[in-house]
């Protein structure tokens, strides 16, 4: 009887050992199995093969665009080792890859009828990505344009480049510019329309469903005031020959010198004038360029402006053209506009749309203008009745001076420099170099006071 019970004892323990055994085995198991996948996706997750992109420029008789190719995924689909090979890429392999694309690129009217297609330049360029690593891409431009009166916000856009082929590839959609949906191309940011993936359930590659909303004039219109209130508080140079034209304003002038404040009064029909004329001067100009009337190279445009305002801090520290403030900020009004007016050439607008982003834009400018001037223009004036303005115009008029030349160089150059890289970090702290200006104005206004009271006792 004890020999059975030990025996069942030992059958238990064996079975219980067994069992444990076996529980841990199955955790082992589970657990590896655990780590092995979330590390294989982790490492999916990190480098995920990148997608193509297709970024769309709404026009009002075709659409203008942009496609992006990454070389690994097109070397998959067409082989002709062009990412290995990517040296010389278009010259080498430019006709086979139209032929390529066009084929694979394939707009229609819901009625089935084609689109023209046609491709514009192509060329390589390095992609650093945090997320797909580091690739190369092709870059093309195309158009698109509909059969005679048919509407182009409305249509297939049967588009299978490499994923014809690759079947886990994404084409990404995007809208850089739709002018009536208040979508401009100076923008950096796209709206997302779609994505063009294989149908699984179907094993198919779907025409792409592209309706846009009609959008209005409106939409168009508020968004070239934005651009207009944006190209001015981006645009440093344009807001600097401003101030710094505006500097000795408040000034007269004695003996070939800035002396004496003039009144109030004075300073500020003074200030109306220069910026009215500058407002002129401006407008004139970017209604003729964005036009196609009038025509300079926009290298030579942004040096022009690299010397107004190189002219305006001369002027400021000596003053070279005493009371006619008013006739250089019209002349080199007449340049800046020039400048503004390659913006809105840009777009591509036909005349009517162009008419309204011109008089939108021009909104945007001069609300942005106005708004700097009365943040800045009182404490200079307040400043101006003391004794340190003298020595902040000349420091202010030598910073912009090398702010001017370093601007100057850069355009010639076509690269940045120092003085350029200082300024663009400058600009970002703008709000504390007007607080900065509000507090010295105050102190020094107040510290004059006293010290006239004193003098006075």
């Amino acid at each position: 009887m004890t020999q059975i019970i030990k025996k069942i004892q030992v059958s238990k323990d064996f079975k219980y050992k067994s069992l444990k055994t076996c529980v841990v085995k199955i955790w082992s198991i589970c657990v590896l199995t655990f780590l092995l996948f979330f590390w294989g996706q982790g490492g999916l997750f990190a480098h995920p093969m990148p997608s193509s992109m297709v970024i769309l420029n709404i026009h009002e008789k075709n659409i203008s665009g942009e496609i992006q190719l990454p070389l690994n995924e097109l070397q998959s689909a067409i082989g002709m080792g062009v990412n290995d090979h990517s040296a010389h890429l278009v010259e080498r392999l430019g006709d086979s890859l139209r032929i390529y694309l066009l084929n694979h690129i394939r707009p229609r009217t819901f009625d089935g009828k084609l689109w023209k297609v046609e491709l514009g330049e192509m060329n390589v360029i390095e992609t650093k990505s945090k997320l797909s690593g580091d690739y190369k891409e092709l870059i093309v431009k195309f158009s698109m344009t509909p059969p005679q009166s048919y509407d182009l916000r409305n249509f297939y856009f049967d588009y299978d480049v490499i994923l014809h082929q690759v079947a886990s590839h994404k084409i990404l959609i995007s809208i850089k510019q739709d002018w009536q949906q208040g979508i401009i191309a100076e923008d950096s940011t796209f709206q997302e329309v779609g994505i063009i993936e294989l149908d699984i359930p179907t094993g198919t590659i779907k025409p792409f469903q592209m309706s846009l909303q009609q959008g209005s004039i409106w939409k168009g219109f508020k968004s070239m005031v934005l651009l207009g209130t944006k190209h001015i508080a981006e645009g440093t140079d344009h807001l600097l020959f401003i101030l710094v034209l505006l500097l000795p304003i408040p000034l007269l002038v004695s003996s070939k010198k800035w002396a004496s404040h003039s009144s109030v009064h004075e300073s500020l029909i003074h200030i109306l004038k220069v910026v009215t004329a500058f407002t002129i001067g401006h407008s004139i100009t970017l209604l003729f360029g964005a036009l196609g009337w009038v025509f300079l190279p926009s290298k030579l445009i942004e040096v022009l402006i690299g010397v107004s305002i190189l002219v305006s801090a001369i002027h400021a520290i000596k003053p070279i053209f005493p009371n006619k403030e008013t006739y250089i900020a019209l002349g080199f009004g007449l340049i800046h506009g020039l400048a503004f007016a390659n913006t809105l050439e840009n777009l591509k607008l036909d005349t009517a749309k162009m008419i309204f982003s011109i008089f939108g834009f021009n909104i945007g400018i001069e609300m942005m203008q106005i708004f700097v001037i009365i943040a800045v223009i009182p404490w200079l004036i307040i400043l101006s009745r003391t004794s340190f303005y003298s020595n902040f115009r000349v420091l202010g008029a030598i910073l912009a001076g090398i702010s001017s030349i370093g601007w100057i160089i850069e355009r010639l150059a076509e690269k940045p420099n120092l003085v350029t890289s200082l300024v663009e970090k400058a600009t970002k702290y703008h709000l504390f170099i007007l607080a900065f200006l509000i507090l010295i104005s105050l102190l020094s206004y107040f510290y004059h006071g006293i010290k006239l009271k004193n003098q006075k006792m």
